[in-house]
């Protein structure tokens, strides 16, 4: 059971992930991200992912991706990496990036870019970010040299976007404690119900092969049943993965405190609010994302 850390309990990061992440993840969906990503000569969805999402890192090797994503087939990325920089700079997909992310919130919150509670949520937001630590976060830090947006909604958008991926890494952490490996990740959270594994596999390369010899793997360990749900011993490991990971994302919320955190969320929630209610990310999704 997660104890409390500094007079926080660790799942208040969980609940500040639910509430951020709607914010962040229109890129993945927007269609004004993919408009931009083709007009600089990227090939198809999932170049665009990858190269936009590990632009930060620059024209690393596919592995170093692989590596840092962790859950995605080596050859998914394979396919994208380092192909897309023959295409666009690392620079042109990050301007691409930001530019289709500007566009899409003020397409899906209207007006709402500009209200006093975004540049309040701005500001609690990016204090926030600047408590983290850059310490055995590898994408976390990538992101931290990028400059900061000027307007508001996209100071908030760029915090919430760290925010995410300094949660990321340290999800990464606690699934490799707990021995899992990319595909026995998604087939852990394919067993406990909250998706399927018809929106996992593809979405993340694994052949049918691939995620049934996942299944053998964590079967022989006692973690899986042959209904493919997680056994009880399974559930105990993959609950420690959830809360390492809440623990590991707790710093930059025992930086704000209680209060400002609660405000932060509260200024937050319409707006995601909203971006769900106009289809700017699908519910379910592969992110394993419900709302509220």
């Amino acid at each position: 059971m997660a104890t409390e850390q500094g007079g926080m309990q660790p799942d208040a990061a969980r609940l500040a992930w639910r509430r951020l992440e709607p914010y962040h993840a229109i890129i993945y969906f927007a269609p004004e991200a993919r408009q931009a990503y083709k007009e600089i000569g990227l090939k198809g969805y999932w170049m665009g992912y990858f190269a936009s999402r590990s632009a930060p890192l620059g024209q690393v090797p596919a592995s170093v991706v692989t590596a840092t994503f962790f859950n995605f087939h080596p050859s998914m990325v394979g396919r994208a990496l380092p192909d897309a920089w023959r295409f666009a700079s690392p620079e042109q997909v990050l301007e691409a990036r930001y530019a289709s992310a500007d566009e899409a919130l003020r397409r899906l919150l209207g007006q709402d870019i500009a209200s006093a509670a975004m540049q309040e949520a701005a500001i609690i937001a990016r204090r926030a970010v600047e408590a983290c630590s850059v310490a055995g976060r590898p994408l976390f830090a990538a992101y931290t040299e990028l400059p900061w947006p000027s307007e508001p909604h996209m100071v908030l958008w760029h915090a919430a976007t760290l925010l995410r991926e300094y949660r990321g890494d340290g999800h990464v952490v606690s699934l490799l404690a707990e021995g899992l490996d990319g595909c026995e990740a998604h087939v852990t959270f394919a067993g406990t119900g909250i998706v399927n594994r018809e929106q996992l596999q593809p979405a993340r390369g694994w052949s049918d092969e691939e995620w049934q010899a996942a299944q053998k793997r964590l079967y022989a360990r006692g973690l899986l049943g042959e209904d493919g749900l997680l056994t009880e011993e399974g559930v105990a490991v993959r609950q420690a993965v959830e809360e390492r990971t809440d623990l590991l994302a707790l710093p930059p919320w025992q930086y704000l405190g209680s209060e400002r955190m609660t405000r932060l969320l509260e200024l937050v929630y319409p707006f995601s609010e909203r971006i769900v209610e106009e289809g700017g990310i699908p519910i379910p999704n592969p992110m394993g994302l419900t709302w509220p």
